[in-house]
């Protein structure tokens, strides 16, 4: 007996649909945002601890998505952070370390291949908006590295003649790029009040323009950093002063790139990632952010320096209101970027793994590192991590003590202590508060191996050790 022509032609749409579902990821990968916050602590965002600041829109991004409660900066500092998360390298290995300044005369090599540059192949329209900070002169641009256009500073935004520790004519006047032309020569303290809401615009109408290819957005928020600044449609909102104004227009702008996303109907098509460079910058009291529990903050290798918040959000792939604990880097986000949207990863090598079980299964997948590595200075290797465990090896840090914290702007100056080789169970212990060094001598010693790998590799300047595997950064010529 015949098949009713009413099923066959039922189960003809089904494999013809179903075909199609199948061929999706390779004829159109899912658009990417990545959100990086300057200098935003752990505990600044509700869903990380933050009491007194109300931020909705990442609290929304987490509840229909994942948290990672263990994830890093590679460095504690701004240019270094900003070249591991691009290139998913130590920044060590890339040549770049602490934050290039206006006098800098390298940047990023143009040799390295950034995230944007791993996904054009595939077909993706890329934009960067806000601080880029590898490399101000034009061979160093983000339209050098892959990028289709870049609204923002070339660094961050207390370089600039109002820098309240900077001796006069030690910064020129702070310039705002589009693409590779300055379109504001001297970005003044009632233009950076618009700079959040001006690079929330530009990245809506990067969605609006790019809403039916594939596309790659990499919005670098300049606030939290100092010199604080809010838009004064949003001002004197926030319980916590000027900083829980400037997370909240933050919280404001991730609202403005959900509302784009669900009004051209590609919401559940696109991956939404939301972290930072490094931890708060706590010499400047209250206007600074927090890292909750964790100890110290930028510029240090304890976990408040270089632990982030980190969540993604991608409907229909990663499960709602999930969280995973295991240990993960900004130099894993290139690699797994790749993986999502089928790409080729760079001809050289990279430190970064691929990620994608902690965001798709976070209840059972483990980490893929055995070991991470803090940097920090000139190339010192201070710390690392295992599993559960941290090994401080011995070196000079930054501290405010028992101090009273500054107010109004103005930061307080870090004494310098030294720590010894020290170890911590980050599970039980994650303020780093009780050394476990001498009673587990059998874990130091196996961590001491990892140590001993990294130095072979990237170096390290606290024992004299040249690194073999690393590549120089990008250099202007020469000046006959």
């Amino acid at each position: 007996m015949p098949f009713p022509r009413a099923l066959v032609l039922g189960a003809a749409w089904l494999m013809a649909a179903l075909a199609s579902l199948a061929a999706a990821p390779a004829s159109r990968p899912p658009n990417i945002i990545v959100v990086f916050c300057d200098d935003l602590g752990y505990a600044d965002v509700g869903c990380f601890g933050a009491s007194k600041i109300r931020t909705p829109n990442i609290d929304r991004l987490a509840k229909e998505g994942v948290r990672l409660t263990d994830f890093y900066a590679a460095q504690a500092v701004c240019s270094a952070s900003r070249a591991a998360l691009l290139t998913g390298c130590y920044p060590n290995r890339i040549g770049i370390a602490g934050a290039l300044g206006p006098g800098a005369r390298h940047g990023l090599n143009p040799d390295e291949r950034t995230i944007a540059e791993v996904l054009k192949p595939r077909g993706y329209a890329t934009g960067a908006v806000g601080k880029w900070h590898l490399g101000h002169h034009p061979m160093f641009l983000p339209t050098r590295h892959g990028f289709d256009e870049w609204l923002g500073l070339p660094y961050s935004n207390d370089m600039w003649p109002y820098h309240p520790e900077a001796k006069k004519g030690s910064y020129p006047e702070l310039p705002l790029f589009d693409g590779e032309t300055v379109v504001d020569p001297e970005v003044t303290p009632d233009d950076q009040k618009t700079l959040t809401t001006r690079y929330t615009e530009r990245a809506v109408r990067f969605i609006e323009r790019h809403r039916d290819q594939p596309f790659f957005l990499y919005l670098a928020h300049a606030m939290p950093h100092v010199p604080l600044f809010v838009s004064d449609a949003r001002s004197g909102r926030s319980r916590a002063g000027l900083f829980g104004d400037v997370i909240g227009e933050i919280d404001w702008s991730v609202g403005q790139l959900l509302d784009a996303l669900r009004r051209h109907k590609i919401d559940e098509h696109t991956l939404v990632i939301f972290t930072s460079d490094n931890g708060p910058w706590l010499s400047y009291g209250d206007h600074a952010g927090s890292a909750g529990p964790l100890r110290e903050g930028k510029g240090t290798a304890w976990e408040g320096g270089v632990r982030v918040p980190f969540i993604a959000r991608w409907p229909g792939r990663i499960p709602r209101d999930s969280v995973s604990h295991q240990p993960a880097m900004t130099i894993d986000l290139l690699p797994t970027l790749a993986a999502i949207a089928q790409a080729p990863l760079p001809p050289h090598r990279i430190d970064g793994l691929d990620i994608r079980p902690l965001l798709l299964k976070p209840a059972e997948a483990t980490s893929p590192h055995d070991a991470l590595w803090f940097y920090y200075n000139n190339n010192e290797l201070q710390a690392l991590r295992s599993g559960r465990w941290k090994l401080i090896l011995p070196h000079a840090y930054r501290t405010l003590g028992s101090q009273t914290p500054a107010t109004g702007g103005t930061p307080i100056k870090y004494s310098q202590l030294k720590a010894g080789t020290e170890l911590y169970d980050l599970e039980k212990d994650p303020g780093e508060k009780t050394d476990l060094a001498s009673l587990k001598p059998e874990i130091v010693a196996e961590l001491q191996e990892h140590v001993e790998k990294a130095r072979a590799d990237l170096g390290d300047a606290l024992t004299g050790r040249t690194p073999t595997g690393a590549r120089p950064a990008g250099k202007l010529p020469s000046t006959p």
